[in-house]
């Protein structure tokens, strides 16, 4: 399963998914990348988009991506604040639906 963490993500929380093909949209070389572009391009390489940003589903026609979106809601986007969510995301990775968001929150 390969997983992307968005940029407001810190890039350390990667190292929390152990056994799993993780990277950052930095790391591909999409940083600034608008959400619709940046689905399409994940989607060609990746099964499981995860960000912070809670207006994503709102905002993009998730259905017509082949993705899914896991959001990560915490106090703040800081590392301290997200770890305590990775048990529960990585609870959520194999059941986590295509063209669907599912919402992580303490």
């Amino acid at each position: 399963m390969r997983l992307l963490l968005d940029e407001c993500i810190d890039r350390r929380l990667a190292r929390d998914f152990a056994g799993y093909d993780i990277k950052t949209v930095s790391e591909m070389g999409w940083a600034g990348t608008k959400n619709g572009q940046l689905l399409a391009l994940v989607e060609a390489s990746f099964d499981i988009f995860i960000t912070v940003d809670r207006n994503l589903a709102f905002q993009q026609n998730l259905p017509q991506f082949d993705i899914a979106v896991i959001v990560l809601q915490a106090h703040s986007n800081r590392l301290a604040d997200l770890k305590p969510l990775v048990p529960r995301v990585i609870v959520a990775l194999p059941i986590a639906q295509k063209g669907t968001a599912t919402t992580i929150a303490l």
